[in-house]
């Protein structure tokens, strides 16, 4: 079978360019060896974070630092045995995260995030999965004044600067806003812009039955069977195109390495287990708990809490062990019941070194395309990482300049 496209990975950026393809007129083959929305994108906060300007940033305190090192910290923890090959990873990652290097960034990466919500919200209402996304935003809460006065100053320069929107809440406002949170907070910070999902998966799953519904063919099959002759190997048989696109997340480089490219991609995992609330107790919106870097979520299937950051190699074992430490303080946050799934979700974010992601032709090859490397951000930044990518493929006006996302940014 021959087709114009064939997009490689269909969590939600590889389903949304093989959307605003077929919408264009090609003929698109989407291929993942797992259903629309089941690896990645299935496990995240689900947020789309228009107040996420200032890409994650590596930490640069030295009490910071040294605190991360003893590798007990609730948000980040790491494999020794994996930082001897992440080290050069981690080093550039370091440098990128100076201030100024940082804020430079945040301006092109800002470009992107501008867009995030709109572009959900018009695929959401095409696919007819609307209802999944709530324009509640989310909410940040603190323990100790001083991390309230860091993170208002940081949403200040936020709005300052791209006009991100937030709003203050005193302990009172913040009872009426979560009345079943811990009493003993003493403050919270919503972003009121940002949107939230119920249902990560399912509004992956949505664009994908949308992407079918406009014409398009989806195949289990194996990215990594790519050929330079552009065919891949599905459960039906080979097809070809005349185009790539790859967008399989932290597996890219399974596929990009092989046709050369050495690109600075590594993962940071993260975990989820789903909750019941306790009788009577109701969570409005997704609450991170900033000390102690852990997410709660409502969704469809109770209670979601993701943890921060695990520092590994993509396929080592699974080690849970931030979700177990930070379990015990999240049910002092919210009356949180028993534990619903059997056991701990994980997945793998695809992290460059300067936080940015990689969108846009190969240098090498014609008709090859990269999308992957969105970090903390593949869900937020998937609908517009796919409009923009059929942009570009099609030879149209472009919503925003691509090029600060290049793949050649690296070795030039």
């Amino acid at each position: 079978m021959k087709f114009d496209t064939i997009v490689l990975g269909a969590g939600i950026v590889g389903v949304s360019v093989a959307v605003h393809l077929q919408k264009r007129g090609r003929s698109v083959a989407l291929v993942d060896l797992k259903q629309p929305g089941n690896e990645t994108s299935f496990g995240n906060a689900g947020l789309i974070q228009r107040e996420g300007v200032y890409p994650h940033a590596f930490p640069r305190g030295l009490l910071t630092l040294l605190r991360y090192a003893r590798n007990q910290s609730t948000d980040v923890r790491y494999h020794p045995d994996a930082m001897l090959k992440l080290a050069p990873f981690l080093w550039q990652y370091w440098r990128n995260s100076h201030p100024r290097r940082h804020a430079a960034i945040a301006r092109s990466y800002a470009t992107l995030i501008e867009h995030c919500v709109t572009e959900h919200r018009a695929l959401a209402q095409e696919a007819g999965a609307s209802s999944l996304l709530r324009p509640i935003g989310w909410m940040k809460v603190f323990r100790t004044a001083a991390k309230q006065d860091e993170e208002t100053r940081r949403a200040e320069l936020w709005h300052r600067e791209f006009g991100v929107e937030f709003d203050s809440l005193d302990a009172t406002r913040l009872r009426q806003t979560e009345p079943d949170l811990d009493t003993s907070l003493l403050a919270g910070l919503r972003y009121v812009a940002s949107d939230s999902v119920s249902d990560p998966n399912a509004l992956v799953s949505a664009y994908g039955r949308y992407f079918e519904q406009l014409g398009g063919r989806f195949f289990i099959g194996d990215g990594t069977t790519l050929n330079d002759k552009w065919a891949v190997y599905t459960h039906e048989g080979k097809i070809e195109a005349t185009s790539v696109v790859v967008a399989m997340g932290p597996w890219s480089e399974q596929v990009t390495s092989r046709l050369g490219y050495r690109l600075p991609l590594a993962v940071k995992r993260g975990y989820h287990m789903h909750y019941e609330a306790q009788p009577e107790a109701r969570l409005n919106h997704p609450v991170l708990d900033i000390e102690h870097g852990y997410l709660i979520a409502p969704m469809s299937r109770g209670i979601r809490l993701t943890t921060g950051v695990e520092l590994a190699r993509r396929d080592a074992p699974r080690t849970p062990t931030q979700l177990n430490a930070v379990e015990p303080i999240a049910r002092t946050l919210f009356p949180l019941g028993a534990r619903i799934d059997g056991e701990a979700w994980m997945g793998a974010r695809p992290c460059t070194p300067d936080m940015m992601p990689i969108i846009g032709p190969a240098r090498r090859h014609k008709d090859l395309w990269f999308a992957f490397g969105h970090a903390h951000h593949g869900f937020t930044l998937g609908a517009v990482t796919g409009r923009l990518v059929a942009e570009m493929i099609t030879g149209e006006s472009l919503l925003v300049d691509p090029h600060p996302f290049r793949a050649g940014r690296f070795s030039e």
